[in-house]
């Protein structure tokens, strides 16, 4: 019985190292295709970029961007983590210090957030209303729900982290108009607060918003381009 004891406790740690080298073995398998990926790509850009990729600067993009592919739990990260480093390498849009603050978006949003992005690069002036019923169609949970407040966190979280914004009118010089304040009497004796699904307010990217775009999400870009 003793040896029995023993010898299920060894077959238990054999059993999850295994599933732990399993998985490490999935990993590297996948960051082999997109070093292969990136491969691709720089040979098709040519061997202008050469100095480019042997700079220390980007080397450093390069150390922090799979640190981020690591940590990353879905194939849609790695994906646009592999896109950043190819087109970081190849274009100079934006500087680094912007390909860092990429990075850092990557690494801290999540699947929603990137596809409230995309409907927004796709439609812009959509509200939130329109947002969400592309998501998941016309019918609307309560603004009291857990489905409202998650909606609601992630517009907050992508306003407030300069990704998106509410469209407004720019003089010549790209300086924003104030908005006349609304003198609607039926307004201003509401009851009730603005719903999480607001349809007049319309979103657009911002600048820095549409970079990450055209830098993390190719497919996307060509589609609408084409």
């Amino acid at each position: 019985m003793a040896t029995l004891k023993t010898d299920e406790g060894s077959m238990k740690t054999n059993y999850l190292q295994t599933k732990w080298l399993e998985e490490h073995e999935n990993k590297i398998r996948g960051l082999l295709i997109t070093l292969s990926e990136i491969d691709t790509r720089f040979n098709s850009i040519g061997d202008e970029i050469e100095e480019r990729v042997t700079s220390e600067d980007y080397l450093k993009l390069v150390r922090k961007s799979f640190k981020v592919w690591d940590d990353a739990d879905t194939h849609e990260k790695r994906k646009y983590v592999a896109n950043l480093l190819s087109n970081a390498a190849g274009t100079r849009l934006c500087s680094d210090d912007v390909v860092r603050l990429f990075i850092e978006w990557i690494r801290l949003y999540n699947e929603l957030h990137f596809m409230v992005i995309r409907i927004i690069f796709v439609n812009p002036g959509f509200t939130r209303y329109d947002i969400w019923a592309e998501m998941y169609g016309e019918e609307l949970p309560r603004d009291d729900s857990a489905e409202a407040d998650l909606f609601k966190y992630v517009i907050r979280e992508l306003s407030t982290g300069g990704v998106v914004r509410q469209a407004r009118s720019t003089t010549g010089d790209g300086r924003f108009l104030k908005k006349r304040a609304a003198k609607n009497q039926r307004q201003k004796n509401a009851q009730t607060m603005e719903s999480a699904f607001e349809g007049t307010k319309q979103y657009v990217l911002t600048d820095l918003g549409k970079q990450f775009v055209h830098y993390t999400m190719n497919e996307l870009v060509e589609r609408i381009e084409s």
